[in-house]
This record gives C-alpha cells, structure tokens and sequence, in this order.
C-alpha cells in the first residue's frame, strides 16, 4: 500500500485518478481487486479464468474512470462493468466447445506442495472451511436475481438503492430478492449447521 494515499478515501482517489494521478488509479485498482474477484467467485466458482476477468474489468475501470461522473456512485458504476463482463464472459464460454480432460492428464500435470498449517485449532479451520464450501455452493444453486443481488449486498456492500440502480430494478424489488435469496440460503444450510 502506498503510504501517499493511506489516508485517501475512495471519492478522493476517483478524483485524482480523473486527474491524470497514475498512482491514484493504481491505489484505486489495488483496492478494489480482491472484491471484484469475490464477486466473480461467488457468482460462478467453476469459473476457471477469474483472474483473467478481474484483469479485464479492472482495465475497464482504468480506461473509463473520467467517465464516470460522480464518485460517489463509484461501487455501483464498478459492480455494472463486473456484472457486464461476467455475462458477456459466459456468452462467449458458450461458443467455445468444452474440452473434456481425463484422469491422466489430470495427474501428469498435477504438482504436490507441502504448506506447514500454522494455524491454532485445526478443526475449526476445517469446519470453517466446509462451511465456507457449502454457502458458496448454496449461493451457485440460487436463481440468478437472487444469487445477483445476495452477492452485491452481503459480497459488496452495496446499499439497496446501489443495487436498483446497477440492475436496472426498484428498491422494493431489490429487497424483496434479497429477503428470498436469504431464506433459500436459511434453507440450504440448516442441515449442516445442526
């Protein structure tokens, strides 16, 4: 983290970005990385070039930031560009055939790495894990309005009037998704959590 720009908030490093201040962008970018993989994570696990994605739209981002005209609506301009990409992301997934990879090329590429665990309590890592597998894979199973709007709201952060905005849908409907998005995923995860 550049010390320059500890104390910057967003808003603040929007404007410089705007600017011309490449390190501001730079700081901008490096903050908002690790969400937007999230996002893109919990929007689709099996993705297997989220890291290329992240790249693509954090590019976008750099290119169109003087676009954007108040920063305040930064969060929301950022999640339609994630949202954007995914899906025109999957569009082109579907027409690229599917290669199918056997077991032995699977193992022939498959390196081992021993990593000592440092951790306190290895059952609660465990457990912590397992439970972290299961949202997401309940999250995956929701119907995308719902897994949409879930993830902008408990992922991202934003505010329901964000989240209308970004998706085109009133703050009612908003709500009313995420309030059944949230009971599904009661619904899903209560039997391990017994």
């Amino acid at each position: 983290m550049k010390l320059k720009f500890k104390n910057d908030t967003t808003e603040e490093l929007i404007e410089k970005a705007q600017n011309d201040d490449f390190e501001a962008l730079e700081e901008l970018v490096r903050r908002e990385e690790k969400n937007i993989y999230a996002t893109l994570y919990y929007l689709n696990a099996r993705c297997d070039d989220i890291s290329d994605l992240t790249q693509e739209i954090l590019f976008k981002v750099a290119k169109n930031i003087k676009k954007l005209k108040n920063p305040k609506t930064f969060k929301a301009w950022l999640n339609q560009i994630t949202v954007r990409q995914f899906y025109d992301s999957l569009r082109r997934k579907r027409k690229i055939p599917i290669k199918i990879v056997s077991e032995n090329e699977c193992e022939e590429n498959t390196k081992e790495f021993e990593i000592p665990d440092n951790s306190t309590c290895p059952q609660n890592c465990v457990l912590n894990d397992e439970l972290d597998l299961v949202i997401k894979k309940s999250i995956d199973r929701l119907k995308e309005p719902f897994k949409m709007a879930i993830v902008m709201r408990e992922i991202q952060g934003l505010s329901y009037d964000e989240i209308a905005r970004a998706t085109n849908s009133s703050i009612g409907t908003v709500k009313s998704r995420i309030a059944r998005a949230r009971c599904k995923l009661q619904e899903y995860i209560k039997p391990y959590i017994c």
